[in-house]
């Protein structure tokens, strides 16, 4: 899986960081990663449109988001080294997380409007959708059944292609993988949790059928 083959690459760079870091709250890195994705939100909005011939402030964005991703894999790593782990602080981070992604979408709903681009701006909505719906499919699906993990491309692969995307010059193609990928995603946890539900209702209707 592609998510954990970044967190073995980055692991050992990742844990000096923590380290350098484990004086600061994890609340506070959280809150810290969604004000960068804010900065990476308005540099990408400037950056001039999908042809352009100097993508400068789109990378730039890229480069910045990239930093933010890196404050969202520390606070968590920080509670734990720290012991300060709170069932709030990963509500907190979940949820600010939603924002990071949808201030990122802006930034190129932004970007795409100020240069008329109109089915681009439609691609951006449709991927916004994608990844806010495999969240809540999960969150929802993960009400009623034990886990709902499956799914082609989580959250660190969206994040991982929207920066590529970005650093490359080849945003509309990371958008496209994310629309498509993600929405799959979302369906292939509905399907999920119907079959394990389904499997729950017929094992209770067999422990109930008189013997």
């Amino acid at each position: 899986m592609l998510t954990r083959s970044i967190g073995d690459v980055l692991a050992r760079p990742l844990d000096a960081i923590v380290r350098a870091f484990a004086h600061v709250h994890p609340d506070v890195l959280t809150i810290i990663g969604l004000g960068l994705n804010g900065v990476a939100c308005a540099l990408m909005s400037l950056a001039g449109g999908h042809d352009y011939r100097s993508p400068a402030l789109l990378q730039a964005g890229g480069l910045v988001a990239l930093v933010a991703a890196v404050f969202d894999m520390l606070d968590g790593r920080v509670a734990r080294l720290r012991g300060r782990g709170t069932r709030f602080g990963a509500f907190l981070d979940s949820t600010m997380d939603r924002y990071s992604d949808m201030v990122l979408y802006m930034g190129l709903m932004i970007l795409y409007a100020r240069v008329d681009r109109t089915p681009y701006m439609v691609l951006v909505w449709v991927a916004a959708f994608g990844s806010f719906m495999t969240s809540y499919a999960r969150a929802r699906a993960e009400s009623l059944i034990p886990h709902c993990t499956v799914g082609l491309l989580e959250r660190p692969e969206r994040i991982v292609l929207l920066i590529l995307g970005a650093l490359t010059n080849r945003m509309v193609t990371a958008l496209w993988i994310i629309a498509v990928l993600s929405n799959l995603t979302a369906i292939q946890r509905i399907a999920f949790a119907y079959l394990q539900l389904r499997r729950e209702a017929l094992a209770a209707e067999d422990g109930s059928a008189p013997r």
